[in-house]
Order: C-alpha cells, then structure tokens, then sequence
C-alpha cells in the first residue's frame, strides 16, 4: 500500500513511533471537531445526531473490520476465544467505569442520570456548577479512551495496512464527535465557546497517551494482541450502543441519525478496502 509505505518513510518503522503518531493525528481531528463550535456557533440538533450516527457508524464497523475480524483470523489462529474474551472484558471495563461519571447522552441533553449520585457527594467541590463540569469532562474522557487504544493496538500489531485505516476512519468520526462535545460542554454550564472548544479539545487530548500505551503493550507482550483488539472492540461497542445511539434517538431525529449511522459504516468499509 503506497501510503503505507509512505508513513514508514516519514515516522521510521517503530510501531511505538507509530502509535504516537495516530494518537496525534487522532486528537488533532478532534481539535479541528472542537473548534467548529467557535464559526459554527448554533448547530441544530437534527444536524448533530446525523453527525454522531455518522460517528457511530464509523466506530462500528471498524469495531469489527479493523480489531475483531483481524484479531481472529491473524493473530490468534482462526481462535475467536481471545478476541470474544476481550470484546466482554472491554464492555465491562466501560460499563463499570460508566457508573463513576454521568452517561454522556444525559450531559449531553442537560438531564440527570438517574442512578448516579449528585454531583456534590462524588467530588470534594461545594460548588455544583463547577462539580458537574468537572464529572462532565470525565465522562468525555472515558468516552475516548477505546478510540486511543483501538489506534495503538493497530499500530502495535505491526500491521500498517490495518492501522492506517482504523486511524483515519476514527480521526473522521472525532470530527462530529468533538463538535458535539463542544455543544454538550455548553449544556454542562460551560457558557463561553472558547471553554467549549477547549472541552473538545481536552477530550482529545487523552487518546495520546492511550495509543501510545496500547502499541507499547502489545509490543512487549505479543499473546496480548488478540485481547487487546478484542478489549478495544468492546469497549468501542459499548460507547455506541450505550452513550452515542441512544444521544440520537431522543429528539425525533431517529431516521436521519439511522441514515448517519449506515452512512458512516459505508465510509468506514470503503476506507478499510479501498487502503487496507
């Protein structure tokens, strides 16, 4: 693959290397997601719920194309064992993490989760305002981890061609992605754009060091690979189905954000054919 090759020219041929890299250009597209807030000032919702189907779109089929499919067929024998035991492992990592912070479509939509605490008795903070931003960036963050890890267990895996794709088809879907954040750092009290913008960048900001780690450990610990990818996978599956579809659905805006959401899973598999 010619940009393969080109991308070893550029960064070398460490996959280290490479996984900071993806990180890097990852964030960067949610930077530039996070910024629209600043000319865009007013995006309707009906507009942002196709954005985040797209989103989802993409996450999902890259879930499986990218990390589940590869998984099993290259790096655990046809075994689907290791990879299934990571998809759970990784769904169960978000879903116990979840419950430390408020679901991202209720910040979202400015309501509160109803089996989470008030703000004020999780975090050492007597003002509630401040309280709730605090939990609302904690919730953006764990929203982006699995797409770190997702790009550096790619890179890690030595496998470029794979990589490749899964980097730019979650660099995509971090562009709708971080203008929702943006908005959503509005509704979390966040009443000026510029700290909107810098919410979305923040959200970004933690897919570095995630991608970074995730090539290193599969790097150092090959028989990881397989439940890297898988763990990624579920992970990624589990931020779809349980803070991005349900976001699009609580408007009236179901059709288009369905739309968005096969939309984005066709951009998604013509990058994986078309660059893998």
């Amino acid at each position: 693959m010619v940009l393969a090759d080109e991308f070893v020219r550029l960064f070398g041929s460490n996959p280290v290397v490479h996984g900071l890299i993806g990180g890097m250009i990852i964030a960067s597209f949610n930077l530039l997601g996070a910024s629209l807030v600043l000319i865009w000032r007013n995006p309707s919702e009906k507009a942002l719920d196709a954005a985040l189907g797209f989103a989802a779109g993409v996450m999902l089929a890259a879930s499986f194309t990218s990390l589940i499919i590869p998984g099993i067929e290259q790096y655990s024998n046809g075994n689907p064992v290791p990879v299934l035991v990571g998809v759970v492992l990784g769904a169960l990592f978000l879903d116990r993490s979840d419950m430390l912070v408020p679901h991202a479509h209720y910040l979202l939509s400015g309501r509160s989760r109803p089996d989470a605490a008030h703000p004020s008795t999780n975090l050492p903070v007597t003002d509630e305002r401040l309280s709730g931003v605090i939990l609302f960036i904690l919730a953006i963050t764990l929203h982006n981890m699995p797409e770190g890890l997702a790009v550096g267990v790619g890179f890690g895996s030595g496998n470029i061609d794979t990589a490749i794709p899964l980097m730019l088809a979650i660099g995509i879907q971090n562009i709708p992605e971080g203008l929702a954040v943006s908005v959503a750092a509005i509704n979390a009290g966040l009443d000026r754009r510029f700290y909107a913008a810098f919410a979305g960048i923040r959200s970004g900001v933690v897919e570095i060091p995630l991608a970074v780690f995730g090539a290193y450990a599969v790097q150092t610990v090959s028989a990881l690979l397989p439940y890297a990818m898988g763990f990624a996978a579920g992970a990624m599956l589990f931020v779809i189905s349980d803070e991005i579809i349900p976001e699009t659905h609580t408007s009236g805006n179901e059709r288009v954000a369905t739309l968005g959401v096969i939309f984005g899973a066709v951009v998604m598999l013509y990058l994986d054919i078309s660059l893998g």
